[in-house]
């Protein structure tokens, strides 16, 4: 990701380098703005652990999945109880660069900074879009499952707007979680579509809240962020 530093030359000339963002990366801001601070200012990042790699094969199934039926010109089982209107985005080179994590839908503001979000899916309604967002879980949905997201496809819409796209004012999470193993031994996930209402005011202010928290002094760490507990904690000892 690129850091906002300032380099000086013997003319004491500055240059400003812009910021790179994804909705992963800005989740941060909400996690703790101190880390956040840290890794986007100073490159120091949270400690990584172990990522499995489940989630990632069950992305690449569902997209083979998915686009199976929209060769068909179809939609698969999981989505029969939408609109007769709605269907599969069938620009597949665009769908490919929007997926693909390096480009995705991408918007330069004013100063440079980059804001960038690869998505699971597009629906089409008429002429607007609809984002379509795959989510894998080890349990059934609790009452409050989709809030977490609400942020994420928030930036996602924007992002098609900033690029001329109409985008309907809501967009799909659909999650999948393990039920059974039939008698074949194939694992049965339920399925569970759920409608969230969009907010382009929301993203706006999640770029804004960035971007003003990057260019000031480093602020206080979130008062339940572990990382920032150990490492103050540690510091005395």
């Amino acid at each position: 990701l690129y850091k906002s530093k300032t380099f000086k030359s013997s003319q004491t000339l500055s240059i400003k380098m812009p910021y790179k963002f994804s909705p992963s990366s800005l989740s941060l801001l909400k996690d703790c703005p101190r880390c956040f601070w840290l890794k986007f200012n100073k490159d120091i990042k949270r400690p990584e652990g172990i990522f499995p790699s489940l989630p990632n094969g069950m992305d690449r199934i569902l997209k083979t999945h998915f686009d199976i039926f929209r060769d068909k010109n179809q939609l698969p089982p999981e989505l029969k109880e939408l609109d007769g209107n709605v269907k599969l985005f069938d620009n597949k080179e665009l769908l490919e660069e929007w997926r693909n994590n390096k480009k995705g839908i991408q918007w330069t503001d004013k100063e440079g900074n980059l804001f960038k979000g690869a998505v699971d899916n597009i629906l089409m309604k008429k002429k607007k879009l609809i984002v379509l967002d795959y989510k894998t879980r080890g349990f059934p949905l609790k009452e409050d499952t989709h809030e977490h997201y609400q942020d994420q496809l928030d930036i996602y819409n924007l992002l098609l707007r900033k690029n001329g796209y109409e985008t309907e004012d809501y967009s799909y999470l659909l999650f999948y979680h393990p039920n059974k193993v039939d008698e074949n031994g194939n694992i049965v996930f339920n399925t569970d579509l759920i409608k969230m209402k969009i907010s382009i005011k929301n993203a706006e202010n999640i770029f804004k809240d960035a971007l003003k928290v990057l260019e000031g002094k480093i602020p206080k760490a979130k008062e339940e962020c572990a990382y920032c507990k150990w490492f103050d904690e540690n510091r005395k000892l």
